[in-house]
């Protein structure tokens, strides 16, 4: 599992005309089965994004399709972890 945090490196009238974009990357990112939840900061200076993945570098690749990333927009940081535990709705997301 990845938690990607996206941090604004514009001020969010330069972001916002990606926005449309952005939010149909991410569509994508569910539709693929590659993201599991996704929302924006507050305050409102970048966003974080939940990601299955086999690896770090997949995870890397597939971003690369977000504009707010090849638009150099945003920072990212991105965390590899395991989660041991999870709440009776988010079961499928552990790892053994």
């Amino acid at each position: 599992m990845f938690l990607i945090e996206l941090t604004y490196k514009v001020a969010f009238s330069e972001i916002e005309p990606f926005m449309a974009e952005h939010l149909a990357f991410v569509e994508k990112g569910f539709a693929s089965g590659y993201f599991v939840a996704s929302g924006r900061k507050v305050p409102r200076d970048g966003g974080l994004i939940f990601c299955q993945a086999a690896s770090k570098t997949e995870v890397e690749e597939f971003l690369q399709q977000d504009p707010f990333v090849y638009q150099d927009l945003v920072e990212l940081r991105i965390v590899e972890f395991i989660a041991s535990r999870t709440t009776a709705g988010m079961t499928g997301l552990a790892e053994a």
